[in-house]
């Protein structure tokens, strides 16, 4: 292999690795720390840094992946200010230093490249240097999506957004992704960033769910109600409060006066708090109810990992699915 190669493999070992611990810890503690994604930047930035040097980029090319980077950053640490830097505040000195080297690279590569084809881009035969840019800027998309998705609360776990912006980072265009039946992705004249790819991909993992819960329900020994074994599971009452979980199984008063224990379909459409969850489970325990109804509360983050696997075997989904559908 040539450095290339080994920055690819280094990029895909990079993003299995960190983003599934980054799963596994949505999946045990609800949260991942900012220190994560703090830690786990230095990889993806040293190897797109060691990527664009070896493909012959120049200072500018350097600097505009260093304003995505930036910007990508201010979900994490937060936005400098003149008005703290004028205060005296070092590191806002520094960072808005960073960003100002970083609009200067943005703004040299708009002066070089802005005349470039874009037909001529999206085929692979514009000017490699102008391609190495655009790729580079290019980049910024998907984190500007998923970073205003975010704060106008269309997406609503900062860790989801957080992992597609590092995604993003550690495979910011698709020759950065060793794809092994890449058939699709050379014949697709537009593609969506890998990172994008990844997210819908994601989606179609989430859709095998509903399989995987009749198989373990059926293996239990559950296989009725049919309306809940799709997506809920029975669980001992006393671990509803430790699990990540919403309870599906309620007390109901009939009309004759009688309690009886029922099963809702659907989550509740507001999470109930600690306390209140703590009251209905007292409730149900005083009726002699000893398990219950649950459907687990799924991060994102636990669909992106395996979705990996379909990026490296396919790459993206519209350039496979599009062709089977005649488009």
């Amino acid at each position: 292999m040539d450095g290339q190669e080994y920055v690819t493999w280094a990029r895909i070992l990079t993003l299995i690795i960190g983003l599934g611990w980054a799963a596994w810890l949505d999946h045990k503690y609800r949260r991942v720390p900012n220190q994560f994604w703090i830690t786990w930047a230095g990889p993806a930035i040293f190897l797109w840094t060691l990527d664009i040097l070896l493909q012959g980029g120049e200072w500018y090319v350097l600097a505009s992946a260093s304003a995505v980077v930036a910007y990508a950053s201010m979900s994490v640490l937060g936005k400098a200010t003149i008005k703290d830097a004028t205060r005296g505040s070092r590191l806002d000195q520094i960072v808005i230093l960073w960003y100002g080297l970083s609009l200067a690279g943005v703004g040299y590569g708009v002066y070089l490249h802005a005349q470039v084809d874009i037909f001529a881009l999206m085929t692979g035969s514009a000017d490699p240097v102008a391609t190495l840019w655009w790729t580079t800027i290019a980049a910024a998309l998907p984190i500007l999506l998923f970073d205003m998705g975010w704060r106008a609360r269309l997406i609503h776990g900062g860790a989801d957004a957080k992992a597609v912006m590092w995604v993003t980072i550690v495979i910011p265009s698709w020759s950065a992704v060793p794809v092994f039946n890449s058939q699709y992705i050379d014949s697709a004249t537009v593609v969506l960033p890998p990172a994008l790819a990844l997210m819908i991909w994601g989606g179609f993992v989430f859709l095998a769910l509903p399989f995987i819960m009749i198989i373990r329900n059926l293996i239990a020994g559950t296989r009725s109600p049919l309306r809940l074994i799709w997506h809920a599971e029975m669980m001992p009452l006393d671990r509803v409060m430790a699990e990540h979980v919403w309870l599906l199984s309620e007390l109901m008063e009939m009309p004759s006066g009688e309690t009886v224990v029922h099963h809702r379909t659907r989550a509740p459409a507001t999470t109930p708090s600690a306390e209140e969850l703590a009251t209905q489970i007292a409730a149900l325990a005083e009726q002699g109810v000893d398990s219950v109804w649950v459907t687990r509360k799924y991060p994102l983050l636990v669909f992106l990992w395996p979705a990996i696997a379909l990026v490296l075997l396919i790459g993206g989904p519209m350039a496979f699915l599009m062709p089977l559908l005649g488009l």
